[in-house]
């Protein structure tokens, strides 16, 4: 946990709302059926030599692998918006440098059934935003996913 590449005040805020870490675990595949997220498959690490910055380097453990059940992937990693993301997203609005275009109350992008925050949003910021956005959006897509449910 010290190596965690995080201020220490977000890293309890996170687990204040419940996020649970996985210390050195690597995701290796997104497990899934018929269409589905089912799971994650991951590897354990273990630290190894400093690199030139003096941060240590996770090495992966040999057969150490595990699955964990899951249904919702959500891949957060940098601090900016993929620059492939507007041209291999069509239909999704996205301002100049490259942040998606969202509704400031659902966080819905242009695209339908695509909902966006934190950083692909409002570029570099800290964990603490990207996490409440993360909340709005999921308020947003359950009662998206419930009026869906209801009109059928």
């Amino acid at each position: 946990e010290e190596e965690l590449p995080a201020r220490q005040e977000e890293a309890e805020h996170a687990k204040e709302e419940g996020i649970e870490f996985l210390m050195l675990a690597n995701p290796v595949e997104i497990l899934g059926q018929d269409g589905w997220v089912t799971g994650i498959s991951c590897i354990r690490m273990e630290l190894g030599e400093a690199d030139s910055s003096g941060r240590r380097r996770p090495v992966p453990i040999p057969g150490s692998e595990f699955d964990r059940e899951l249904d919702t992937v959500i891949v957060a990693i940098g601090q900016s918006p993929n620059p492939l993301l507007r041209d291999t997203t069509p239909d999704l609005d996205c301002q100049s440098w490259g942040g998606i275009v969202v509704d400031e109350d659902s966080l819905a992008s242009s695209k339908e059934g695509v909902w966006a925050g934190g950083d692909a949003v409002t570029g570099a910021a800290t964990v603490i935003l990207a996490m409440g956005a993360g909340r709005k959006a999921a308020a947003s897509i359950h009662e998206a996913i419930q009026a869906k449910a209801q009109s059928s």
